[in-house]
């Protein structure tokens, strides 16, 4: 595509901390970061906060992007401010509807409106067990909206927790998914192994019941850290002789070596050197010359 006529995507933003998507600006050639735009998404229109440019954008999901219908308002962001304070009320009568219907281990989390007020989309999260007939709830809530298309969506537990917010498992004030998160990532035990981390639950484990987060910042330093260090229980040469390796320190790129007197001692990995090649030294050092008997060959016997 030619220069001139590439489009200005930008990444829009609907929530704190929330996903970033990309949008065609080429409409609104002004708009600046940090400024309000009102655009069209799947759950209606929205009102978004310009946060990037996007230079290099990945092709877009659906062909094209979609384009950013103009700048906000001070009107629309005064409307928006209105619907932001009925999405509460919606929760609330929410909760208290389906205590009252029994609805026993069903979690209304929150509620989005639609920046023109025309659809609301109740987020919610369920611990019964199987799948959970809604009807009931479902009319109820229309009743009392008549006026509203009214969506239900079931989220889960990472999702529960970046919504509802406060302290993380660690005793951090706002938890990673509340104040800087935009996407989870995929986080496996095996994280926590390679980092040498009790597997103990409340230690990797967070608000929401799944492995934290947080398991996956540093795992690839981890991982490239221990291809420079010899594994627990491998022999290894010091400056000090020989011994064995019985603990490793990846972020330090440092191992703990024991000797056979029982003695540990940390040393950096420069310091080391292969068993294996010591005794491979050894060995030749022991045979006789192949070539000569006597010596005085090119291999140094």
């Amino acid at each position: 595509m030619d220069v001139l006529t590439k489009p200005l995507i930008v990444g829009v933003r609907f929530q704190k901390a929330g996903k970033i998507y990309h949008f065609n600006a080429s409409t609104c050639p002004d708009i600046q970061i940090g400024d309000f735009a009102v655009v069209e998404t799947s759950r209606g229109r929205q009102v978004g906060q310009v946060i990037a440019f996007i230079s290099d954008p990945p092709p877009p999901p659906e062909g094209t992007w979609k384009t950013i219908q103009r700048k906000a308002t001070p009107r629309d962001l005064v409307l928006r401010q209105i619907y932001q304070k009925k999405e509460m009320e919606i929760v609330v009568n929410c909760r208290e509807k389906a205590k009252e219907l029994g609805y026993h281990g069903l979690k209304i989390v929150a509620a989005e409106f639609s920046f023109d007020g025309e659809k609301v989309s109740i987020l919610y999260s369920s611990e019964m067990e199987g799948k959970v007939d809604l009807k009931r709830l479902r009319n109820a809530i229309q009743k009392m909206y008549p006026k509203v298309n009214i969506e239900w969506r079931l989220i889960g537990p990472r999702d529960v927790a970046k919504l509802m917010g406060g302290l993380g498992a660690c005793g951090l004030e706002n938890r990673c998914c509340s104040q800087f998160l935009t996407e989870f990532s995929p986080i496996s035990i095996k994280m926590a192994k390679e980092q040498g981390i009790s597997l103990t639950p409340t230690e990797i484990t967070g608000m929401c019941g799944r492995l934290r987060c947080c398991l996956v910042y540093e795992y690839e330093q981890y991982v490239e850290a221990r291809k420079q260090l010899p594994k627990r229980g491998k022999q290894v040469v010091t400056p000090q002789g020989e011994g064995k390796v019985v603990d490793v320190y990846p972020l330090k790129l440092s191992v703990v070596v024991e000797f056979p007197s029982g003695i540990q001692k940390e040393f950096p990995v420069n310091q080391l050197e292969p068993w294996e090649e010591l005794q491979a030294l050894k060995a030749k050092a022991q045979s006789p010359c192949q070539s000569n008997g006597n010596g005085g060959c090119a291999c140094g016997k």
